[in-house]
């Protein structure tokens, strides 16, 4: 038996699986919310009441925040996490912990087709090689994939909060802008996460770029989630100033994607996850973000060799902490 979870600042998701020819089955899963939890270990033990008879051989947790030396210390939670302590605590053999975009890099080696989105369709299939991860939600994550000629090993990264570097007049007046802004450091999560995409529609309408209609700027008076509103009436095609703002933000993704293969040597594909991309899946496949992905100059003929994919299912990161899981028990 192994266990896996998924440790976010809202909610936990936690699962036991049964190795069967080396492959993972779903025992029982459960989600408890973070927060109101003195620790993940109160939480371990809300989960396995009623499993007293069962004997944990090794776990794997995806976690939000940086892993340094098998500890963490969560971005959103008041919790100190150990891989030995849990270990000691599950009576496992081992315990690790990702960060949280690790365990959904590796995650998405294990999706179904039917799971992901192919966005350059002339190449479906790269040479062996490491693979690039970006994930734009709440924040902008940046991971891994190094192919050691056998298998892949992920690799966490915090390269979301690089320095933007705009490549056209319209990005640079958007860095001067957020230059104003954010006067120590423009990230790119400044702008390819849910707040960066309302980032971008400000700078749009402030500096008189783009014009809103009156509809959208009723709706952001009065609605929680300006850069869903912007994304719903983009989608809907109801306002120039929210397309525009979308056609930004999939061309400076697919540029900043196109950074992390390089830095890489992404030859084995992109995999594209996170919460935003498939809620904007029309404007992702509509060209603009391949166009971002292929402007490397001498370069273009590997970024077009490169399989760009999107990920669909949300459970990646608990799909991938059970995997590791898997070969934790095997190695």
């Amino acid at each position: 038996m192994i266990i896996a979870g998924d440790i976010g600042g809202t909610k936990t998701v936690l699962a036991l699986y049964e190795l069967e020819s080396g492959k993972v089955k779903l025992f029982k899963q459960a989600v408890f919310p973070s927060k109101g939890h003195n620790s993940l270990e109160e939480i371990l033990e809300k989960f396995l009441s009623n499993e007293k008879n069962i004997q944990i051989e090794t776990g794997c947790f995806g976690v939000a925040g940086a892993v340094l030396a098998g500890k963490c210390k969560t971005t959103n939670l008041p919790w100190e996490l150990d891989e030995q302590k849990l270990a000691d605590f599950l009576k496992a053999k081992k315990v690790k912990l990702l960060n949280d975009l690790e365990a959904a890099a590796y995650g998405m080696l294990f999706l179904n087709p039917g799971e992901k989105i192919q966005l350059n369709p002339d190449c479906k299939n790269g040479v062996p090689g490491n693979i690039a991860v970006i994930a734009a939600g709440t924040g902008l994550g940046e991971a891994m994939l190094f192919w050691d000629g056998k298998q892949y090993h992920p690799s966490a990264s915090e390269g979301g909060h690089c320095d933007f570097a705009p490549t056209t007049n319209l990005e640079i007046d958007l860095f001067q802008w957020l230059k104003q802004h954010y006067p120590d450091h423009v990230s790119y999560e400044r702008i390819l996460s849910g707040p960066g995409l309302f980032n971008i529609f400000r700078f749009l309408t402030e500096t008189g770029v783009e014009k809103p209609t009156e509809a959208l700027t009723l709706r952001l008076k009065t609605e929680p989630d300006p850069s869903a509103v912007v994304s719903q009436m983009a989608l809907a095609n109801t306002d120039p100033a929210a397309v525009a703002t979308l056609n930004l933000f999939v061309s400076i993704y697919g540029k900043e994607s196109s950074n992390l293969s390089l830095k890489c040597l992404g030859t084995g594909g992109l995999f594209i996850g996170g919460g935003i991309a498939p809620k904007i899946l029309p404007f992702m496949k509509n060209g603009k973000f391949l166009e971002g992905f292929f402007s490397k100059g001498r370069f273009l003929g590997l970024m077009q060799s490169i399989p760009v994919q999107i990920a669909l299912n949300p459970e990646a990161p608990l799909i991938g902490a059970s995997n590791y899981a898997a070969r934790l028990t095997s190695n």
